[in-house]
Parts: structure tokens; C-alpha cells; sequence
């Protein structure tokens, strides 16, 4: 069975390592999808974000890296034949807003959602602290 795991990976996280590393331990084949949030302003180009995504993930043989910034996720899953998406989840918060898009998705394409709960040593992390942490980090210039 194929599954998705997409996000805007802005920048990849160790959190992001581990939810993708359990996900090639439960499927066939993981295909790994930087998408564009059009609510986040981006910090790294979509070429940059593979190519880390591709490092993050080359011992994984099942895992694939692909882009898709142009239109719905179901579309994405229907046009490659997925029926699964993985999201990680570090809490309450984060299946709450998982949630409804889990719904629509499964509307519109018939995709169930499978939520894999953030390992707890990693459950702080998130894209956005640490590209705000790394803007502190700079020295001015």
C-alpha cells in the first residue's frame, strides 16, 4: 500500500525524520510531498526542501520525494493512486486542525488519514520555532 506524507517541510525537523521513518516502517512505499502552505510565508525554496527531504530520507528505500504546489491534496492522491495519508501529530491542537482536512480529503477522494503521534522527546519541535530560532540565531548584518 502507498501512502502520503505531505507538508510544507519549511524546514525539515527531527520531528519530521521520525514520523517519516515510522511511516516507511508501516507501508509498502512513502511517497514524501513538500506542499505549499499559502498561509505560511516560505523560508526555504521548493528545490532546497527536497533536496533535505532527500537526504533526510536516503537509507529509507521505500521512500520517494516529490512536489506538489498547485491544487488540492485529493487531487494529488487520486492522480497517483494513494489511498492513505500520514500525518504526525504533536497534541491536541494539531488534530484539531488535522481533522478537518482528514474529512474533506476523504470526501473528495476517498483517502483515510492515518495519525502517528509524535514521539515526546520531539513533540516541542515544530517548523516554525525553528525558523524563528534560527532568525535569532543570525548575527546582524
Amino acid at each position: 500500500m502507498r501512502a502520503l506524507f505531505p507538508g510544507s517541510f519549511d524546514p525539515v525537523t527531527q520531528g519530521h525524520q521520525d514520523v517519516l521513518r515510522r511511516a516507511a516502517g508501516l507501508f509498502d512505499e512513502v511517497v514524501v510531498c513538500v506542499m505549499v502552505n499559502s498561509n505560511k510565508t516560505a523560508r526555504f525554496a521548493v528545490r532546497e526542501r527536497l533536496d533535505r527531504l532527500r537526504t533526510a530520507a536516503a537509507e529509507l528505500s521505500n521512500v520517494t520525494v516529490d512536489s506538489h504546489v498547485d491544487g488540492l491534496l485529493a487531487d494529488y492522491c487520486r492522480r497517483a493512486g494513494i489511498d492513505v495519508v500520514v500525518r504526525g501529530v504533536r497534541g491536541g491542537p494539531d488534530l484539531a486542525y488535522e481533522m478537518p482536512m482528514a474529512r474533506m480529503n476523504h470526501q473528495l477522494a476517498g483517502v483515510e488519514t492515518i495519525f502517528i503521534p509524535a514521539d515526546p522527546a520531539l513533540a516541542h519541535i515544530s517548523s516554525t520555532l525553528v525558523t524563528t530560532m534560527g532568525q535569532q540565531d543570525r548575527a546582524p548584518e
